[in-house]
């Protein structure tokens, strides 16, 4: 091979060593040792920390769509003997709280076409975000209530009003335009038990009432003390991923 003339592999080559040789000292000046635990950029588990909730208002209802919501929660878990019913544990804020973040965006879940209707075991198929479904459906439901019934919005009918349109939901029985109404029923009604007994940081199961109901035990660090107790009753109260209120007045 004459003296002056290279391959194109040895002009890749040196081409790259001298892409490498910059990126060095342009970046030498910036390293750093990290050591001793004293500076570490992460910590542990914290790529998988819960995000609490910490503004105690509304983020993304409109006062009408709290007040639905408020009322469709509570007559799909109504207060009784047992305790109270998803209104007072903030169900409704928890979804809130919910559809204002990743998941009404559906920030990770596949969200392009095709879009034929699904099967049943299929999951959710439609081609709005939570957040979108969640406003289309409760403007639609919102009209055809004043429109059937005498200028009522759905949180103003009697009870007996909202079971029987909620049950028609359920059914799809209720043209809501573009929101379907089977599949927005099943998304409201698996917030709901969301709300209802996942943890208190995140907005619902306030006072881990939930939890109480079904004598769920939360979040305890260790049962090293009832690892031998068979049959006995576990009469501890519940603890959340903060603790509980006894211990550090966060619950």
């Amino acid at each position: 091979m004459p003296a002056n003339t290279f391959s194109r592999r040895q002009i890749l080559t040196v081409g790259a060593s001298a892409a490498a040789s910059v990126t060095l000292g342009a970046n030498a000046a910036a390293a750093r040792e990290i050591k001793g635990g004293v500076d570490d950029p992460w910590l542990p588990h914290q790529a998988d920390a819960p995000v609490p909730l910490e503004n105690p208002g509304f983020a993304f209802f409109t006062p009408a769509e709290a007040a639905f919501v408020e009322s469709a929660t509570e007559r799909l878990i109504p207060e009784d003997d047992l305790g109270p019913g998803a209104k007072a544990c903030g169900v409704a804020l928890f979804i809130d709280h919910q559809l204002a973040g990743a998941y009404g965006r559906a920030g990770n879940w596949y969200m392009q076409g095709p879009w034929a209707k699904g099967e049943k075991t299929q999951g959710f198929q439609s081609r709005m975000t939570p957040a979108d479904l969640y406003r289309a459906a409760i403007k639609a439901i919102d009209e055809h209530t004043m429109s059937a019934q005498g200028g009522k919005l759905f949180a103003d009918l009697p009870v007996e009003a909202q079971d029987a349109m909620l049950s028609d939901l359920e059914g799809g029985k209720v043209d809501l335009g573009g929101a379907d109404a089977k599949t927005f029923f099943q998304m409201l009604w698996q917030n709901t038990k969301e709300g209802m007994f996942s943890d208190p940081i995140y907005g619902g199961n306030k006072d881990m009432a939930g939890w109480k109901m079904l004598g769920f035990p939360g979040a305890r660090y260790n049962y090293l003390d009832w690892v031998d107790r068979h049959g006995e009753r576990y009469d501890q109260p519940p603890v959340g991923i903060r603790g509980r209120p006894a211990w550090n007045g966060a619950g």
